[in-house]
């Protein structure tokens, strides 16, 4: 984008010094434009959190849906791209580019479209103005509508190897090699889940607590802290409950791993590593299965608004009948 609207281009690469390009390192350029999903009770469209939006990408350029959540709304409550959205991007790109060259359009998070804007935006994304260039990122194809992917060429950006990350981390000094061992791990490939690891890791891996706790209470069939833990985790965000949901089928993985390949391959932190000692011989070949299905439904169904108090209060029943299923 940046080597398109430069105005001195060299043969492979933009200048990075004419006023367009320095535009372009500020997220200032008037003619690339961002949507965004936002919170409807706090903006229908992306301009009023222009600012917000600026903020994050100066504070950290590798963040995600979760993060830009908790940075503009203080409730945390799920944005969406609304059809109030598309009416913004169709009168942006009516009009003339503000230095008569290319408008660009950036659509992040784009399979946050609901149906009413996607279908708005289905005919400028077929045909749109002279010199309009539409980026529409997503975290998975699957999530858009397909008469929107067949007006786009989809280009497959492939995660970073286990190896890569752990290095990165390394030598940025974000984490030690036994917890960048296990981050990369966890990540699989996703710098920006990584990244939040790393910070949780450096506050304290909430979600390592979480995971121990719930099988310690389920192991010990104790139903008032099964309870009490489900109100704990079903009182934070939906995104929070994801991530968490995520590492624990890491943890079963890991588990498995353990058992059977005598620990050669399993990449867990010291902490981790010190509780799968007792803790992975409770994952079998009778057992695995079910637990791997029970988190991956558990996840499919919180991206899908289930009650929360209600998902976790019958996941513990499933994990104390599972966990002694061993």
């Amino acid at each position: 984008m940046q080597f398109l609207l430069c105005e001195n281009r060299l043969e492979e690469d933009s200048c990075g010094a004419c006023p367009s390009c320095v535009k372009i390192s500020k997220n200032q350029h008037p003619d690339v434009h961002f949507s965004f999903p936002t919170v409807q009770t706090i903006s229908q469209n992306s301009d009023a959190l222009l600012k917000e939006w600026r903020e994050i990408i100066a504070e950290n350029p590798y963040f995600d849906l979760n993060a830009w959540i908790k940075k503009s709304d203080e409730k945390e409550r799920k944005p969406i791209i609304s059809v109030h959205e598309s009416q913004q991007i169709i009168k942006k790109l009516s009009l003339r580019s503000f230095e008569g060259g290319y408008k660009v359009m950036i659509i992040w998070c784009a399979e946050e479209m609901n149906v009413a804007c996607a279908n708005k935006l289905l005919k400028i994304i077929e045909e749109p103005p002279a010199r309009t260039l539409f980026i529409l990122l997503a975290e998975s194809q699957d999530k858009l509508l397909q008469t929107i992917l067949s007006r786009t060429q989809t280009t497959l950006v492939p995660r970073l190897s286990i190896d890569d990350m752990r290095n990165f981390m390394v030598e940025q000094g974000l984490a030690s090699k036994s917890v960048a061992e296990s981050i990369a791990s966890r990540s699989d490939g996703n710098l920006i889940e990584a990244l939040q690891l790393v910070t949780e890791n450096a506050e304290k891996d909430e979600n390592y607590v979480l995971f121990t706790q719930l099988m310690r209470v389920c192991y010990r069939k104790n139903v008032i802290d099964m309870m009490e833990w489900s109100e704990e985790v079903a009182a934070t965000s939906k995104e929070s409950q994801k991530v968490f949901l995520s590492y624990s089928l890491h943890m079963f993985r890991q588990s498995i791993l353990r058992n059977y390949t005598e620990n050669h391959l399993t990449r867990v932190s010291e902490e981790e590593n010190g509780f799968l000692e007792n803790f992975a011989r409770f994952i079998t070949g009778n057992n695995v299965q079910d637990f791997l299905q029970a988190f991956s439904d558990a996840h499919y169904h919180i991206e899908r608004n289930a009650n929360s108090k209600i998902l976790f209060t019958n996941l513990c029943f499933q994990v104390m009948r599972f966990i002694h299923a061993a």
